[in-house]
């Protein structure tokens, strides 16, 4: 392994803020639990609360609007499984969503599709943003939820939410939006959002994992995911994990009072890695919408290169990147998010997503503009790659 160590996989996950270590390292003293009345357990139970408002804050809700629970897998299970539990009873028995979800939410539907209800997988253009036109004509009264996520994952393109959701309010829909990678990259309010629900994670905004959360919107009703104590609201049975959710509550504070100077700081570093790739590797092409996209995520093809190689060779070198995204390590199918918007096959086994965070440096783009345009050579030099001809001689 190279001396030199550079993590530019943040869309996977980040690291620990320091203040959320201590906050950790704090609140395992806290032993508590939380359910219980005496003097340790209303430590713990405080520390929680705590929690709860600084998340609140982030995204502009109200503390009881916020439920704890393992992650936005199981915050995005949690709210499209509770409308098999009424689609038998009710008109409303469609569920919309997008193509380039994260499989948490793909899976699911695709298992609710299997159980009965009604599915529709809206397409995208080649940016990857939403087809308006296709998801006006997919919602109609028989539509009970539209989940659409805010921010992509491996491409980066943000969504007009807002206009998303007037559509399914229009229709009598509620809304629905994995806001995972979102949340301390973007500004998230969930009121001029217009959204009724949110999944997030923590470990995506320099908080633990294993820790996340769903926003419900005051008024609407959802089925228990797990049964068995009165624990959040009575959702999710189970002792919850208090140091965990202090830590995400310590994530969420710090990102609300940093993020807009930290998120300019790393906006400049991906356009200068990219404007660098541009002018130093040719036939290279970005992936998303350049224009709407997280500040920290670039994601390009290198035609003539496969994805794994390149990874590898970075690798060795001391720069960790993806291929895309984290959940798909180890498939060899190439991303379903680019083939969506229409990248073909060999160029997206050939993408690389470069995600920064707020321990990035400019030295890390000077390094990575260093090391990249030789991988790249190299690796087309095998392949037989030449321009016009993206499959080679062979």
């Amino acid at each position: 392994m190279n001396e030199r160590i550079i993590y530019l996989d943040n869309n996977a996950t980040t690291p620990l803020h320091p203040e959320v270590i201590k906050e950790l390292t704090n609140s395992f003293n806290i032993y508590g639990n939380p359910s219980s009345m005496h003097f340790f357990g209303r430590e713990a139970i405080s520390k929680v609360e705590w929690a709860r408002k600084q998340v609140a804050l982030l995204i502009n809700a109200e503390e009881n609007e916020i439920i704890f629970t393992a992650g936005g897998s199981e915050s995005n299970n949690m709210v499209l499984k509770q409308f098999l539990l009424t689609s038998a009873s009710s008109k409303r028995n469609k569920i919309i969503t997008s193509v380039i979800e994260h499989p948490s939410v793909l899976e699911t539907v695709r298992e609710l599709g299997n159980e009965g209800m009604e599915t529709v997988f809206i397409g995208v253009d080649g940016k990857g943003r939403i087809n308006i036109d296709e998801l006006e004509k997919a919602v109609d009264n028989k539509t009970a939820l539209v989940s659409i996520m805010l921010a992509n994952n491996e491409i980066g393109t943000i969504q007009n939410l807002k206009k998303i959701s007037s559509i399914a309010h229009r229709n009598g829909a509620l809304m629905h939006s994995d806001a995972v990678q979102a949340l301390g990259k973007i500004k998230v309010d969930v009121k001029q959002l217009e959204i009724d629900f949110l999944s997030f994670s923590g470990h995506k905004f320099y908080g633990p994992k294993g820790v996340g959360g769903l926003y419900i919107k005051k008024g609407l009703k959802i089925a228990s995911f797990i049964h068995g104590g009165h624990q959040e609201k009575g959702l999710r049975a189970g002792t919850v994990n208090g140091p965990g959710i202090a830590g995400v509550g310590k994530a969420a504070e710090m990102a609300l009072l940093e993020f807009e100077v930290e998120n300019r700081k790393i906006e400049g570093m991906r356009d200068r890695l990219e404007t660098g790739l541009l002018k130093s590797i040719p036939d290279i092409e970005i992936n998303g919408d350049s224009d709407h996209r997280l500040p920290g995520t670039l994601n390009i093809s290198f035609p003539g290169a496969e994805g794994e190689s390149i990874l590898l060779y970075l690798d060795l070198a001391g720069v960790a990147v993806s291929t895309g995204s984290a959940c798909a390590t180890g498939s060899l199918e190439p991303s379903h998010v680019l083939i969506a918007t229409g990248v073909d096959i060999e160029n997206a086994h050939g993408s690389i997503r470069f995600s920064f965070g707020r321990f990035n440096v400019e030295e890390d783009v000077d390094y990575v503009l260093s090391i990249l345009p030789d991988i790249i050579e190299k690796i087309r030099k095998m392949s037989t790659f030449s321009p016009g001809n993206k499959l080679g001689d062979a």
